[in-house]
């Protein structure tokens, strides 16, 4: 029997409240998602001002990120580089740039997925979380 690390409440937490004061502080309106390494919502934060629509997109992308076991930009890449079919890929829903996955001692245990301004700047919060787990 194989054993790996998988996130803990506390922990899902500790990334969501570095990924929310990110966000605060540069006065961006974002929904932030946390997903478990099978892409299942364990958090989901919409911040004031933030467009209804991003309560979707940010959980779609931790979603792609986790299942994927890569930055859900990879697949936005794929797509605009011409390989347009990747759109048809089952279960992943989220193929633009915010998610962001979860890498504990080689394991893959979830991913985190933001929302509501530049894609730029949705991975700058997404890192922010990522870098509460050390």
């Amino acid at each position: 029997m194989h054993t790996k690390p998988c996130l803990s409440l506390s922990d899902i937490k500790r990334v969501a409240a570095a990924a929310e004061a990110q966000a605060l502080a540069n006065q961006w309106p974002v929904t932030i998602a946390i997903v478990d390494d099978g892409g299942h919502l364990l958090w989901l934060q919409r911040l004031d001002g933030a467009a209804p629509a991003s309560a979707h997109i940010a959980p779609a992308k931790a979603h792609t990120a986790a299942v994927g076991r890569r930055e859900s930009r990879i697949y936005e890449e794929m797509i605009n580089q011409g390989r347009v079919s990747f759109l048809s890929a089952p279960t992943l829903h989220g193929m633009l740039e915010g998610g962001v996955p979860i890498i504990v001692e080689g394991h893959c245990v979830g991913a985190i997925g933001v929302s509501g301004v530049k894609s730029n700047e949705d991975v700058q919060i997404a890192r922010a979380g990522l870098a509460a787990l050390g």
